[in-house]
């Protein structure tokens, strides 16, 4: 019986200063007093995780310093990934590597053929990176991470396209209908087997781009997706739906964004049910994008008006080598306020001098809003958690909201999540009010070391334009290990 075809619908002020914690907790967080030590239960989780994982973890009764939560030979490898990202002189000419590692269609240069180039890629970037190329290896790497604290995991297939110039106008061509069925089968298969791989309340990024060129010519088009490929995306939708684990999807570079928006929105019309407030499907927005705030601000007007929760993913960008430059803010900080003044909207449920309502729609005439905070930004996050902590002391209503940053990046950001969640969960605010536990996520992506790569340079990329927190990072993991190896 086939599906039933969806309704496709036309495309469509600073943060209060409150303290990210008491000092209380501040005392609680930073004293020299041992923290509880960890149950037999979590040590055989660290046994079991993965070798990216698992080396010797200090004990819970060590641990000062959030970085301190890191495995010695994770902290080794970030700290070494982590210095070449930061030097110029070294990054240059490892993204030139990537880059050919990604597009050559040589059996000499690709990873998956090459067992010498497997195994040195395998060994540091996807090792830092990547969760593993087989479910035992991926389900090891994600026992570990929980097994250190974090509440969950966001995790993706890696099949992914990054279009250079002139390859858009090229989408049209017609290929055989065989390849475009093993191309979208292939997908479809690594995307259901990565929901399986999810559990519950777990997320699974998806990328359309990964389902091939027939669906690349309908998204730069703005159609609608095929009956094949729509039957393939709702078959994913039910499998999540049924697993409790939820979905985003990804934004992509711009020539695509407009029919990924498109998608999106036809998806969460669908599956976002607005009984139990909670979201199955979330699109993704990145607030790089001059278009970003106007373009939110649409799809909140829509959730409202049609009575859907809107779930959304809030990333800075991560297509600066795809796009074109006059797309973004002119500056970094005005990507930061954009940023900054989206999440608090989203978080206060109301519309703010960022986020503007739409013509005729109240400040307050806000959706039902599910939130992914994604950013490796330490100030962002702080200010974040401290909107909660002031909604905590007020009695105000909080939205369903995770805190994600991804595997084998800011780790500094992470880790103090995680600690500040161990830490939380003992204490009490105002009395018997609830503390903000922070629910942190790793987003980590799994499949063949060939596959990666194409993640992988993007990765780099970003790094090469975030060099200020690049460092920012590489001296936090320095001072991690002078305090474990050297004891400064």
């Amino acid at each position: 019986m086939k599906p039933t075809r969806l309704l496709w619908a036309r495309p469509l002020r600073p943060f209060g200063i409150h303290a990210f914690v008491t000092r209380h907790q501040y005392r609680r967080l930073h004293d020299s007093r041992p923290h509880r030590e960890a149950s037999t239960a979590a040590f055989e989780t660290q046994r079991l995780a993965s070798d990216s994982i698992t080396s010797t973890q200090p004990s819970e009764t060590a641990c000062k310093a959030p970085l301190s939560l890191l495995p010695s030979s994770t902290l080794i490898r970030s700290y070494l990934i982590t210095y070449l990202s930061s030097t110029p002189l070294l990054l240059t000419p490892a993204l030139k590597l990537l880059s050919i590692l990604a597009h050559s269609q040589s059996p000499v240069l690709s990873p998956d053929r090459n067992p010498v180039l497997r195994y040195l890629l395998k060994k540091t970037f996807y090792a830092q990176f990547c969760a593993g190329e087989t479910e035992a290896e991926v389900r090891r790497t994600v026992l570990g991470l929980k097994g250190m604290g974090y509440r969950g995991v966001i995790l993706g297939y890696a099949r992914e396209v990054c279009l250079g110039e002139g390859e858009v106008g090229a989408l049209g061509e017609k290929m055989g209908a065989s390849g475009v069925d093993m191309e979208m089968e292939a997908w479809k298969k690594g995307t259901l087997e990565t929901v399986r791989l999810a559990e519950e309340d777990d997320f699974v990024a998806l990328k359309f781009t990964g389902a091939g060129r027939q669906a690349l010519s309908q998204l730069s088009k703005s159609l609608p997706p095929d009956e094949g490929l729509e039957a393939s995306i709702i078959e994913i939708c039910e499998l999540a739906k049924a697993r409790n684990v939820r979905l985003l999807f990804d934004a992509e570079q711009h020539a695509l964004q407009k029919g990924i928006d498109a998608w999106t929105m036809a998806f969460q019309r669908r599956y976002n049910s607005r009984i139990s407030s909670k979201a199955v499907v979330y699109g993704t927005y990145q607030a790089y994008l001059r278009s970003t705030p106007a373009n939110l601000a649409g799809h909140l007007a829509v959730a409202k008006a049609e009575g859907f929760t809107l779930g959304v993913k809030l990333v800075r960008g991560a297509y600066l080598g795809c796009d074109p430059r006059h797309l973004f803010w002119g500056q970094k900080e005005e990507t930061d306020r954009a940023y900054d003044g989206i999440a608090e909207a989203m978080m206060r449920r109301t519309y703010n001098d960022t986020l503007t309502p739409p013509n005729g729609t109240s400040k307050k005439d806000f959706p039902e809003v599910n939130l992914v905070l994604a950013s490796h930004n330490q100030e962002t996050v702080r200010k974040a958690m401290s909107v909660r902590t002031e909604q905590i002391e007020r009695g105000d209503e909080r939205i369903d909201m995770i805190y994600g940053q991804l595997m084998g990046m800011a780790d500094e950001v992470s880790c103090e999540l995680v600690m500040a969640g161990k830490d939380e969960k003992a204490l009490e605010i105002n009395g018997n009010l609830a503390p903000e536990v922070p629910k942190a996520y790793k987003y980590l992506v799994w499949g063949t070391v060939g596959e990666c790569v194409k993640y992988l340079l993007r990765r780099a990329e970003e790094n090469r334009d975030a060099v200020a927190r690049t460092k920012e990072g590489c001296v936090a993991l320095r001072a991690e290990l002078d305090r474990r190896f050297l004891g400064s």
